[in-house]
């Protein structure tokens, strides 16, 4: 089958006015050109069937772009999707009209703020856009606001918990929104806990809230300062935690934990609190037992490594708050496979059936906010 003549005019005219990408419109049959003269769309007049002609139309867009007609092989989707085209011809990917090539592009490595601004007019999905702000090119372009803002748009139409983690995630990385964007964020994570996690993972030392330091601050930063200095991760957690902003941190854990609404967040946040408290210990034998665990954690601030010999004997008093800290090292996926293993109970019963794993995460947040002087 060949292109009519109006199309085949039509479209070779527009291949030669310097094509930056392509979309086409296959149930209107139009094809939509961003160019450097700007956007210009050509309707199709197809002379048989319109699977066939818009096979055909493609077929132009290939042999022009890459020197082939055999087009991009969208059989490699799980191998695109790993970041794997080659970064000198992503552009050359924008202007196939294949949604597989833009989702290609997207998430290649090499991604630059313009070529996102390409992929961006061709394909505006909530998927794409996170994946994009991954993209440090991208997040410091002027195209980094322009997603966080979709993103946060279109979060009250996210379904997929984990999505709405990874959107709020993105969207707040720093200089993407406004103070006003943040706190208006953070009022609605009050009814979608998901939310919450989000934050936790974006900006777990500038997350909102009055929390005050802990009432002892001033005096562990005396007692601790000098062992930060010398680079001991257990010192400078310490003290982190126990600023304003790490406790504003144990605030929104709990926050958190009040109604999370399925396994896939109860993952995502115990994933986020391992993270956060890594630098104190470097893993657990007993990662499915939350009681051997706890025992684990016991044992290891009594046999402890260097590091934290060093903020015990400085810091005697400390003893509890690191053995908290410890204890909330140590939650993990894992921990999560008995009962996950063995059910796909979400909402409340998820809730009581998880119950003896979060509440000693309440305990030791509680431990954290104490003064034992």
């Amino acid at each position: 089958m060949d292109l009519s003549p109006e199309d085949s005019l039509r479209l070779n005219v527009l291949l030669t006015q310097g094509l930056q990408a392509v979309r086409v419109d296959e149930s209107r049959m139009v094809v939509y050109a961003l160019t450097e003269r700007g956007e210009a769309k050509v309707s199709l007049h197809a002379n048989g069937r319109d699977d066939q002609y818009i096979r055909h139309v493609k077929l132009l867009l290939s042999s022009h772009s890459l020197g082939s007609p055999g087009g991009y092989p969208v059989y490699l989707r799980r191998w695109a999707r790993m970041g794997q085209a080659r970064d000198d011809s992503l552009d050359q990917l924008l202007v196939l009209g294949e949604e597989e090539a833009v989702v290609a592009v997207v998430h290649a490595p090499g991604l630059s703020n313009e070529l996102a601004r390409r992929a961006w007019w061709c394909m505006p999905t909530s998927d794409n856009a996170r994946r994009m702000l991954e993209k440090p090119a991208v997040v410091n372009g002027d195209m980094g606001p322009v997603l966080s803002e979709f993103l946060i748009e279109h979060l009250p139409f996210e379904e997929d918990p984990l999505a709405m983690i990874d959107s709020v995630k993105s969207a707040l990385q720093p200089g993407l929104v406004t103070e006003a964007q943040k706190l208006s964020l953070w009022a609605k994570a009050k009814l979608k806990g998901a939310y919450f996690v989000g934050f936790l993972q974006a900006m777990p030392d500038d997350l909102p809230g009055g929390a005050a330091e802990h009432v002892r601050y001033a005096y562990f930063n005396e007692k601790l300062s000098a062992l930060v200095g010398q680079g001991n991760k257990s010192a400078r957690l310490f003290l982190r935690i126990m600023s304003a902003q790490g406790q504003n941190y144990l605030n929104a854990i709990d926050a958190s934990l009040k109604r999370p609404s399925d396994q896939n967040v109860v993952v995502s946040l115990f994933m986020t609190i391992e993270h956060y408290f890594q630098d104190i210990c470097p893993g657990f034998e007993n990662r499915r037992d939350i009681n051997l665990l706890r025992e684990e954690a016991q044992k290891k601030c009594h046999q402890c490594d260097e590091q934290l010999a060093e903020v015990k004997n400085s810091l005697p008093e400390a003893v509890p708050y690191l053995n908290a800290m410890m204890v909330l090292s140590g939650y993990c996926e894992e921990l999560t496979f008995p009962v996950f293993g063995q059910t796909d109970a979400i909402g409340s019963v998820m809730r009581k059936r998880i119950k003896h794993l979060t509440d000693p995460i309440r305990e030791q947040t509680d431990i954290l906010r104490r003064s034992f002087s």
